[in-house]
């Protein structure tokens, strides 16, 4: 990595995570760095007619990657998913 890209960030950097597609929600998995460890967090959204709703999930979990704590984040979005369906947005 450049100096330039560590000082100002590269622009792929910038766009923010991949959204992973389950059951028609886009998952963006955004772990939280507290001190050595992960939490799992993610933003959950849906488009329901010309509205995207979105669900903040950030759960107490701490793990010792950020690898980890994005699968992790990932089973659990897609658990919460299956589980509740559009009623995480209520």
């Amino acid at each position: 990595m450049s100096l330039w890209s560590r000082l100002f960030g590269s622009s792929s950097a910038s766009q923010g995570p991949e959204p992973t597609e389950h059951d028609g929600f886009l998952i963006y998995p955004e772990p939280v760095r507290e001190g050595t460890k992960w939490r799992i967090a993610a933003r959950i959204e849906k488009a329901m007619g010309d509205e995207i709703r979105r669900h903040d999930m950030v759960r107490a979990d701490l793990l010792d990657s950020q690898d980890e704590a994005v699968e992790a984040t990932l089973r659990k979005a897609r658990q919460m998913i299956d589980e509740q369906g559009a009623g995480i947005f209520h």
